[in-house]
């Protein structure tokens, strides 16, 4: 398992702001404990009101802010996991698509259903954002003109209560791995919170548990 570099998250993290939002799209799903999808939604970010955008940039920012190589670790695909039909190849086209398509997050959701238990109700939140990577100068300042637009999905998933209002995320990931300031579509960062048991829900069980 390769090691991530720390500031290559914070990175990110410093564009998911109200200022410096670099979301587009949201979309998202509710599923009861036996993993039945209640309800689904899919909208432009920048339409959520101002409160909403800070609530669910909180949300996003806690997968790539987890503790990095402990709470947040990158796993490889392998060739056999990139094959048609993977999830893989479900995620590559969500990207490009950036999350416009129902039909491939409606999938993705009943993998989740199928193969996500977590003892209670919870929310698969997906983000879609973009990144214009700066080149650095040998004294690693910003030359402001951009090498590179990294575009990726982040994935949220997290326990709800009462009138569908998300907890913490419990677990997620970010898609492609952001390695060395640039896009690797082989590698996915997984993350998984403190405190969570191998027994207990796991998003790394969907990712590579596609048949």
């Amino acid at each position: 398992m390769d090691k991530i570099n720390r500031e290559d998250m914070l990175e990110l993290t410093r564009r998911m702001t109200l200022k410096r939002n670099c979301f587009s799209r949201i979309a998202g799903a509710y599923l009861d404990e036996e993993g039945f999808v209640e309800g689904t939604f899919n909208k432009h970010f920048q339409k959520l009101s101002a409160k909403d955008q800070q609530f669910n940039l909180n949300i996003a920012k806690a997968i790539p802010f987890s503790d990095t190589n402990v709470e947040l670790k990158e796993k490889l695909f392998d060739e056999g996991e990139r094959k048609p039909g993977s999830l893989w190849q479900m995620l590559m086209a969500l990207k490009e698509c950036e999350l416009k398509n129902d039909a491939i997050l409606d999938v993705i959701y009943e993998e989740f259903g199928a193969k996500y238990r977590t003892g209670g109700n919870y929310a698969v939140y997906f983000f879609f954002g973009s990144y214009d990577v700066p080149l650095k100068a040998n004294d690693k300042e910003s030359l402001w003109e951009s090498e590179e637009v990294y575009r990726f999905i982040i994935c949220a998933v997290c326990p709800v209560s009462g009138d569908y209002e998300p907890g913490a995320p419990e677990c997620g990931f970010l898609f492609p791995a952001f390695k060395d300031r640039s896009s690797d579509i082989h590698r996915i960062d997984i993350f998984q919170a403190a405190g969570r048991g191998a027994d207990e829900g796991s998003v790394e069980k969907v990712i590579f548990s596609v048949e």
